[in-house]
Order: C-alpha cells, then structure tokens, then sequence
C-alpha cells in the first residue's frame, strides 16, 4: 500500500509515520520543512502555496491512499499565513488527489456547533464563533461536504498529546515567562474556570485510527477520543497542583492585551474553543474495531512532564532553541490572529 501523508512531520504525522511503517507500507511524506538528511521519500512542498496543485498532483500519482494532516494551528509571524496554509492548501490537495483511490483528512471535534450533549458525527459543524481554528475546520467539513471525486474519511479527533510535542505546546500555551520546570509541581496554582471540560487522546491512538479506516477504505466521519472526559480540577493536578479558581471573563480579559504585548502566546479566542468545543461520542469508529490503548489522563500527564524536562522532535515539534526572554515583545512568539 502506498500512502501519501501532506503534514507529515507535525504531531499527528510522526505518529501516523510510525503506525504506516509498522505496516509495512510504503510511506511519501509531504511537508513545508523537511529533514536536514530527508530521504527520498520526503517531499517538500508548501501546500498553500500558489501552483502547489500541479506538485501535489505528481507526488499522488500511483498512491493507494491520500492522508491531509497540514493544518496551521499557530504559525509564527513569519510563517505562512493561516488561511492560506488551511484552506487553500486543503483545496489544493483535494484537486491533486482526484484521481486517488481513497482520502482520509484530518478535521477536528472543534468544528462542532456547540452543544451541551454529547455529539455523535451527525452534529452540525458550523464551528465556535471566535475561534479561527475553530471556524476554519468548520470550513473544512463544508469543503469536504462538497467533493465527490474521490471516497473521504474524514476523522475527528480531539485535542492530540504525545511527548514529542511537548515543545511545540510550550511554544503555543506557556509565557516565556514562565520556566517548563515549574510544570507537574505540587505546589502550583492553575488558573481555570470550573465549567472546563476536556477530552484527550495520544497520538499514535489517532494514527490508529487512521489505519483503520485505510484498511477499511471508511468514508464518512469518524470522531477520535479516549477517556475519560477530563475536568477542570483533573487538568489542574496534571498541569501542577491544585486548580486556582479564576472566571471564563476575567481569563479572556487578561487573555487579549498580554496576547497583544506578546507576554504569552494564549489568543482568547483559544479559551472560547475550550469552554465550548463539544464533548463527542467514538461509538461509530469503535464499530470498526478501534479501541484507544492510552488512557487520558495518563496521556495528558506524560505529555505535561515531557514538556516540563523540554523534550520535543525534530521541526515543527522541536523545542524552542533560544532564550526564552527572547521570544518577548510585540508579534511574538505568535501575532496571527486566533480570533476568527
């Protein structure tokens, strides 16, 4: 079986890399930063790209499979803007793989409407207003929702942890204020709002998932989450010790200037998504016989301590490799905006 994978070297991608060799399969990793020493079997391409179309089209040409993991979820002022790398990347990729066998592309239960209920894939996905990660995968669903030239799976996956991403949430989450270390300590007031609620899977749960549904040839909608659903004060003794009670408004509010002075990278409109994106139901994925080997909680604390010891991949997932101070001031460490 040959596979492309465009987003290759980000969270989702390295596991996905690792499950696809465990098959056995033949492996085409499609990504904007490639390795130092990449193989052939690495292409480098920027999916947003004007003209990305006509290169994406020579890479599909004999795959068995096409798997569209490239997302922009916080690019750095010198990056490519978001839209451009989402949506028009995306658009690219679908008219590249016309001729592709089977599609699988990576959504999000953040595209959901909110709801108050637990949703299963028959929920709107008209998206959390405020959120530009959040509409955008809405958009997603909307363009998926419209192609009918090749069979699509599309998965759902809730907030994805591993410990080679733990660099890449210090870089997106923490202030260069404050030191990784201090992350997991006992003594260690975390400020949430009570009504927080979470759902977590690991990595290579998700790229599982994706295996089975190329090995299924699944189409349709498939949401990705482990258990169990994660509570404010679980977060907080997994992040530190002991939750500081703080409201949903008085985080938002301190949220957007200290976004806008670059004191920490957290827009607000990443808090409206926690506070609303829906809490989904994997009975339609289990029925093809998934199952997640990693339980929640324990995932999410893995991850916490791989990012207070600073572990991290190589590229999109690597740690930050100078001074933390230095990631200070206007339009850094991240100055697109989240707010939709």
């Amino acid at each position: 079986m040959r596979v492309v994978v465009t987003g290759a070297s980000g969270n989702v991608g390295t596991a996905l890399r690792r499950a696809l060799a465990a098959l056995g399969a033949d492996v085409v990793c499609v990504a904007r930063r490639v390795p130092d020493s990449a193989p052939e079997t690495w292409v480098s391409c920027d999916v947003g790209a004007p003209a990305a179309d006509v290169v994406l089209r020579a890479v599909f040409a004999g795959a068995d499979a096409v798997v569209h993991l490239a997302w922009a979820v916080q690019p750095r002022a010198d990056e490519p803007p978001m839209r451009r790398t989402n949506l028009d990347g995306t658009a690219h990729v679908l008219a590249a793989a016309a001729g592709v066998p089977h599609v699988v592309v990576a959504s999000s239960v953040a595209a959901y409407t909110p709801a108050a209920h637990v949703v299963d894939e028959t929920w709107p996905c008209d998206g959390v207003p405020g959120s530009a990660y959040s509409l955008q995968k809405a958009r997603l669903e909307h363009m998926l929702d419209e192609y009918d030239r090749a069979p699509v799976a599309r998965i759902r996956p809730c907030a994805v942890v591993q410990p080679e991403a733990g660099g890449q949430l210090d870089r997106w989450a923490l202030s260069p204020l404050i030191p990784p270390a201090l992350l997991g300590k006992r003594w260690l007031p975390v400020p949430l709002w009570s009504g927080l609620r979470m759902q977590v899977v690991h990595a290579d749960d998700v790229a599982r998932a994706i295996v089975v549904l190329l090995l299924h040839r699944a189409e349709g909608a498939f949401n990705v989450a482990a258990e169990p659903v994660l509570r404010a004060d679980d977060i907080a003794r997994i992040f530190g010790g002991f939750r500081l009670p703080v409201p949903l408004k008085a985080l938002t509010a301190l949220a957007l200037p200290t976004w806008r002075l670059g004191l920490q990278p957290m827009h607000p409109g990443w808090l409206r998504l926690a506070d609303q994106v829906s809490i989904v139901d994997t009975t339609r994925l289990r029925a093809l016989g998934w199952e997640p080997r990693h339980d929640a909680r324990a995932a999410l604390a893995e991850f916490v301590a791989a990012m207070a010891e600073g572990r991290g991949s190589w590229g999109p997932l690597a740690p930050h490799d100078g001074p933390r101070l230095g990631r200070l001031g206007w339009g850094r460490p991240v100055h697109q905006s989240q707010g939709g």
